[in-house]
């Protein structure tokens, strides 16, 4: 037999054995989940497979239950810390099985659904964060909560969330409106539309997106198309990490709005893009920028 077939049947029953001892391990934490007390469930050993996931647990006092993560976890500072088990394409489905996690919570939106099935067939129990709306992140925080025994601080975490949220949007309703490109990539330009994460944003700071109409929530749309719309504020999101060359340079084509009046914001992608409770700050500072070039607007 040559070395590769070798190989393969030794993972196959490593992966076999593996899947035998953690059937049993874990046959209490979801099939009778709600039979576990709860200082059982704080006691779980959990695989937080998303940034906002990891975020969350810790924001209610679940981070100590974290036992790894997937590759882009990096808040707060003790998630970088963690062991990686996968990213976006591809889980290892060995290591998270040497781990013997009580619990995975993973991302629907954004983790291999395969793997995760594969996970279930090992008898790992598999719970899915799937937030869509601004709203979502506060039941997050109660689901979470649930989860992990912890639903005291996880409902306080939600209902300040939901208020901040609530005066947010309070603030800024009804004002005039302002144009704005939202860019989210500079070669080939992607913008936002439709259902996409920051359009509520937007929506939130009373801004009108140029593109919002358009069918694909991340679309590539032409630069002939950004100029004819003559936006009135073009926002850049930027982690820290990221240079501004990566970013496309607006200041050629110093006729539109945006740049004549150095309307061109760039807050903080990490916090913007990320469904914790961290983007409302990063939002009431957009909402604020969107507000300085409405008041110069509405001056003119």
């Amino acid at each position: 037999m040559s070395v590769p077939k070798i190989k393969k049947v030794l993972n196959c029953c490593l992966l076999g054995l593996a899947s035998l001892l953690l059937s049993t391990a874990n046959a209490k934490t979801v099939q009778n989940f709600e039979q576990v007390k709860q200082n059982e469930r704080q006691k779980f050993k959990i695989i937080a497979l998303a940034p906002h996931i990891v975020e969350l647990l810790f924001d209610i006092g679940a981070g100590e239950q974290i036992i790894a993560t997937g590759s882009y976890a990096d808040y707060p500072e003790q998630a970088k810390t963690l062991p990686r088990v996968g990213d976006h394409s591809r889980l290892q489905i060995e290591k998270i099985l040497q781990l013997k996690p009580d619990l995975v919570i993973a991302w629907k939106s954004g983790n291999p659904l395969e793997d995760l099935d594969r996970l279930q067939q090992f008898g790992i129990p598999v719970v899915y964060s799937d937030p869509k709306t601004l709203e979502d992140v506060g039941k997050e925080l109660l689901m979470l909560g649930d989860l992990t025994g912890r639903q005291t601080l996880a409902k306080h975490r939600a209902d300040t969330y939901l208020t901040q949220l609530a005066k947010l949007r309070h603030d800024f309703a009804n004002q005039t409106p302002v144009t704005v490109f939202f860019e989210i990539w500079p070669a080939p330009l992607q913008t936002i539309a439709g259902n996409a994460w920051p359009q509520q944003h937007l929506n939130t700071c009373g801004a009108i997106n140029i593109f919002a109409e358009l069918n694909n929530d991340y679309p590539s749309v032409s630069l002939e198309q950004v100029i004819s719309k003559m936006p009135q504020a073009i926002i850049q999101p930027k982690s820290n990490t990221q240079s501004v060359n990566k970013l496309y340079n607006w200041q050629k084509f110093s006729f539109l709005p945006a740049v004549q009046h150095s309307f061109i914001f760039r807050p903080d992608a990490d916090k913007l893009f990320r469904m914790t409770t961290r983007v409302l700050s990063e939002v009431d500072v957009l909402c604020e920028q969107i507000q300085q070039a409405r008041r110069v607007y509405q001056r003119k």
